[in-house]
């Protein structure tokens, strides 16, 4: 199965916001997957603050670059 979206970033969830505000200012639609809630509603444990972002495949480039300008 090929796949169609690509991890740009992942870690605090603070950190993530700032990220996809900029991502959305550029026109880039972020998926943002939060494991720690995603654990929580199904009665599991997960590391909290932690997220992932990603991005639709033609535009992780874009995306690395927006991100890499954040200088985070």
């Amino acid at each position: 199965m090929e796949k169609h979206y690509r991890t740009v970033y992942s870690g605090s969830a603070i950190i993530c916001l700032r990220i996809c505000d900029d991502l959305e200012e550029k026109g880039i639609k972020p998926i943002i997957k939060d494991t720690a809630e995603s654990a929580r509603l199904a009665g599991f444990g997960a590391v909290p603050n932690y997220q992932i972002i990603q991005v639709r495949k033609d535009q992780e480039a874009q995306a690395l670059q927006i991100i890499k300008d954040l200088n985070l």
